[in-house]
């Protein structure tokens, strides 16, 4: 099973290999011209060796003639191994841009649920570490796997036109060679596998550890932090180690079994010289040639090592590729949406054996604002997800203006919503650009309009470079700040649709009431679902639906839910007497 999926593998990257198939070719041409005139060297230098008759006796024209000849193939030779080297790096780079590209897309087409099965480090360690050592795998065995195939073959074809019982002899060791190498590789692959993911791993907790640095500090857990680390590291260390040495032994055995070859080389040269059978530049040109021909093997050797190492990385990043994706797009699009939204016996679970969502049903007009509250965990987000179709429904159906959001494109559903999130997210670039994500195409007018909307025009204009400022994940913005920007940019899109989960949890109440306002003038005449902990932020909906257990237990208006001093009583008065819901 394990070499079938090897075989597998390795089809693939010929798959991406054959999209520079002119490359790959030139690549041979010049493997086989830089082999050829390497191997055609010691013929030349025998025949210098012939030129000295005897002792005293040299004939100088034909040594000057020789040399300068092998001067300009010596040349020549450099100069077409540069070029094969350029073509080389060309192909495996190539292949690593398409890999990675394909990968990036692959991203964006993967269902949430993978997402969030899968550690953000151990993705990135695939997309960024496993191709980089797949390519220098795929980069050494250009640069030696065919050279040195081509330099066994031809040595072995000069030294039969020289000499063919030391030919013979050559042939007949050479099996035991790949032998070895071939016993000790094949157990190698599953060493550099588990490697391979042990740094996924470690990948993921490092990021981990740097993005969440200032909750480590707060509640001291840099010992503990680093003692997990160390277990980590030292797991990779025991896997590096095991397969670097495994893996290494194919070098000193075949070494081994080519001085055998070079051995037996000398031995019979050295015969057949004395019997005048053969002359000393042709014994010099065996005794060359039986070194070419060594050389490969330790080089294939080292070579072997690299790919194992590359196969396995390329393995895991195929295995990205080859995940299930989300369901194909619907041919049909959402245009000119009210924001009539409805759930019909909605069933829906992460688990399919811990329901989550059942039977849920919910009718939402054109223009109303629906508030959703619960215990943690009662299914408030999960719902959003499903509204965005961040997830498919088990059973049941949502509907947008009468149709079913599975027959229409993701796209033109998600461009009718508006999202503000409790977790905010802002990417490497201008203050403008982070606003302005949602509609790249907006004016600098609507962009700052948008902003003074929001109430964070004015510090914007504080800060170095205005709306141009370079800000990201790592910038020195507030919690605050930042979800003031992610407010800025729905207040920039305006869809018919907004979703508003804790969009104000970061905000401090003066600054609150004002964007309460404007959050009250943008949802006029827009369907809007709003998320809170603070149901005082809600008293003025339309509908409030009660969640527990993925259930809609109670729902009405503020006032009449009041009356009914049912779960929603309980929660609104317990944030008063106890300083915070609870929930």
């Amino acid at each position: 099973m394990k070499g079938e999926k090897n075989k597998g593998t390795i089809f693939r990257v010929l798959q991406y290999i054959g999209g520079y198939k002119w490359l790959f070719v030139c690549s041979i041409l010049f493997a086989a011209v830089t082999v050829a005139l390497t191997l055609y060297l010691p013929v030349l230098f025998g025949d210098a060796i012939d030129t000295i008759t005897e002792a005293g006796a040299v004939e100088f024209d034909a040594l000057f003639s020789i040399l300068i000849y092998a001067g300009v193939v010596a040349a020549a030779t450099a100069l077409i191994q540069w070029l094969m080297n350029v073509v080389n790096n060309r192909i495996t780079y190539s292949v690593a841009l398409d890999i990675r590209n394909a990968a990036i897309a692959k991203i964006q087409r993967l269902p949430f649920s993978y997402l969030d099965a899968h550690p953000e480090g151990d993705t990135v360690s695939r997309i960024i570490t496993d191709v980089d050592q797949f390519c220098d795998g795929l980069l050494m065995g250009f640069t030696q796997l065919f050279t040195g195939v081509l330099t066994i073959l031809g040595t072995v074809g000069f030294m039969i036109s020289i000499h063919w019982q030391t030919a013979v002899a050559v042939i007949l060791l050479t099996p035991l060679s790949l032998f070895v190498a071939r016993f000790i590789a094949t157990r190698t692959y599953s060493m550099f596998r588990l490697q391979s993911e042990v740094r996924g791993r470690q990948t993921g907790f490092v990021g981990e550890m740097i993005e969440n640095q200032k909750v480590v500090k707060a509640y001291n857990r840099e010992g503990i932090n680093q003692e997990q680390f160390d277990e980590i590291n030292e797991e990779l260390q025991v896997c590096s180690v095991r397969a670097l040495f495994f893996s290494a032994l194919v070098n000193p055995t075949t070494r081994v079994i080519s001085n055998i070859v070079y051995a037996v080389v000398v031995l019979l040269g050295a015969l057949s010289a004395m019997s005048g059978t053969m002359t000393v530049g042709a014994l010099s040109c065996l005794l060359s040639y039986a070194v070419q021909y060594a050389k490969p093997f330790n080089e294939i050797s080292g070579v072997v090592t690299e790919l194992q190492n590359a196969t396995a990385c390329a393995g895991r990043v195929f295995e990205l590729l080859d995940e299930e994706e989300q369901p194909p797009e619907a041919d049909a699009s959402l245009e000119h949406v009210r924001g009539d939204v409805t759930l019909e016996q909605v069933d829906f679970s992460y688990d399919r054996e811990r329901p989550l969502i059942e039977n849920l049903n919910l009718q939402a007009a054109a223009g109303q604002r629906i508030a959703i509250v619960g215990p943690t965990g009662c299914g408030k987000t999960t719902l959003i997800n499903l509204l965005m179709r961040f997830y498919d429904v088990n059973s049941g159906r949502i509907c947008v203006d009468g149709a079913d959001v599975r027959d229409v494109r993701r796209h033109s559903l998600r461009r009718n919503f508006g999202m503000v999130l409790q977790d905010t997210w802002l990417y490497s670039g201008t203050v403008r650009e982070n606003i302005a994500f949602g509609r790249p195409d907006a004016t600098e007018e609507e962009i700052i309009a948008a902003a003074k909307a929001s109430h964070a025009h004015s510090f914007i204009r504080r800060l170095p470079e205005g709306y141009d400022t370079i800000i990201g994940e790592g910038s020195s913005l507030s919690q605050g700040q930042r979800q003031l920007l992610c407010i800025s940019r729905i207040m920039l899109s305006l869809p018919p649709m907004l979703i508003l989960d804790e969009a104000t949890s970061s905000i401090d109440t003066r600054t609150e009431m004002k964007i309460q306002d404007a959050f009250a003038k943008m949802m006029e005449g827009r369907t809007s679902f709003i998320v809170a902990h603070r149901l005082s932020t809600i008293r003025d909906a339309d509908m409030i639906l009660v969640m527990r257990d993925g259930k809609i237990i109670e729902q009405g208006t503020h006032g009449t839910l009041l009356r009914q001093k049912g779960f929603y009583h309980h929660l609104y008065y317990s944030q008063f007497s106890h300083g915070t819901a609870a929930y």
